[in-house]
């Protein structure tokens, strides 16, 4: 029954395949842990010992995200392929509804790449609070 309440914000699919990239800390981002992911992108995930042991840390780290955040109308996975891949263009904040921001990071290179680092940071609270808006 419990199961029958289950958000599923995040895609272990795509955790994986960040997860390939895991040196950079994108899968730990993408998850909702920022500073771990942070601490990977400067260590190179741990030297690539923390990369390898998050291998079987990601179904947890999935689940954890699911309960955390917040469903919705807006999709956690294309949010973050949109920051990942067209971020200084500011497409995931127009996604998000946010035009103003999105087309100042158009502009601004993604505020000069400050913006987008941020919104790498807070990426996932941004979509959590706009699905809560629009319930």
């Amino acid at each position: 029954m419990h199961e029958a309440t289950h958000q599923n914000t995040h895609s272990k699919l795509i955790g994986y395949l960040l997860w390939i990239f895991g040196f950079t800390g994108a899968h730990r981002f993408y998850y909702g842990k920022p500073v771990t992911g942070t601490l990977w992108f400067f260590t190179l995930g741990l030297l690539g010992i923390g990369w390898l042991i998050d291998l079987f840390l990601i179904p947890g780290m999935d689940k954890e995200a699911d309960l955390r955040f917040q469903s919705g109308e807006l999709d956690y996975n294309i949010a973050w392929l949109l920051l990942t891949f067209l971020g200084v263009f500011g497409v995931h904040r127009m996604y998000m509804g946010k035009w103003i921001s999105g087309l100042l990071y158009l502009l601004t290179f993604g505020f000069f790449l400050i913006g987008v680092l941020i919104d790498f940071w807070t990426l996932n609270e941004q979509v959590s609070v706009k699905n809560a808006e629009r319930r």
